[in-house]
């Protein structure tokens, strides 16, 4: 079975992001999986000048020239060389005694990511993921597709963390390349940021896309993916995700403190 491990990391060096690296990079020798980090730009999304409505940190392409936000799916033009890729942000640790997360991909699922309703959230943290699903779902569900809403908001699914089995989802690319698949007009007022999309990453086009054309997607559980600060059990997490690094200690500069935490 042939796995990779997929990362961007085209910032400004990190303290917190190098050492979730070697981890990643620790997990993926231990269990045979080849390892890439992309260092540099390669897709360089652009918004449309003419309709883009982008703000605040997913707004940086004023800065940068583009959209660091939708590197990661150059990960997608290597599913004819793997059978398995997971797309992993750099600010999620992997602890050293974790499973294989690729064995809970045994399924013909094209994608695998955790739900964020299903995760063991503390109560302080609810109503952000209710508002959050709304404003960024609300529309799409009355007007396109079923997000499937209950009493804790729409149906999403964080994509720090995801999992592909390369058979299964290559047929909705339709055999484009990732360039191609992020320039689909169907996508473009997600890229130009267009009303409540304006902070939105690519959670919300790929929550989108697995919606509309109804991709078999596995529900992994909350310990793949536990959002720091937000949940109950950090503990218990085999993957911890330092998602709001601007209210880590010192931006989580000081690993090996935060580490004691978790």
């Amino acid at each position: 079975m042939r796995r990779l491990i997929y990362q961007v990391a085209v910032g400004k060096p990190s303290n917190l992001y190098e050492n979730c690296i070697n981890s990643v990079s620790d997990y993926a020798d231990k269990y045979g999986i080849d390892h890439i980090v992309q260092r540099k730009p390669k897709l360089r999304i652009k918004p449309d000048p003419f309709t883009n409505n982008r703000e605040g940190k997913c707004g940086g392409w004023k800065e940068l020239g583009y959209l660091p936000i939708f590197e990661k799916e150059n990960a997608f033009d290597l599913m004819s060389d793997y059978d398995q890729i997971m797309i992993l942000d750099s600010d999620i640790y992997i602890r050293p005694d974790s499973p294989n997360i690729f064995e809970e991909m045994d399924c013909k699922c094209a994608f695998g990511a955790v739900c964020e309703r299903e995760m063991n959230i503390l109560p302080e943290y609810v109503d952000k993921i209710k508002n959050y699903s709304h404003m960024q779902y609300g529309r799409l569900h009355s007007e396109k597709v079923n997000f499937k809403p209950n009493n804790l908001g729409f149906e999403f699914f964080n994509m720090g963390l995801i999992v592909i089995n390369c058979e299964y989802f290559k047929p909705y690319l339709e055999g484009q390349t990732a360039s191609e698949f992020l320039n689909r007009m169907e996508f473009k007022e997600f890229v130009d940021g267009v009303g409540t999309y304006k902070w939105s990453t690519d959670q919300t086009l790929l929550n989108y896309f697995l919606k509309k054309y109804k991709i078999p997607t596995r529900h992994l559980g909350s310990t793949w993916n536990g959002l720091y600060g937000a949940v109950h059990n950090i503990k218990d997490c085999n993957f911890v995700h330092f998602f709001l690094r601007d209210k880590l200690p010192n931006n989580g500069e000081n690993f090996e403190e935060l580490k004691k935490t978790i």
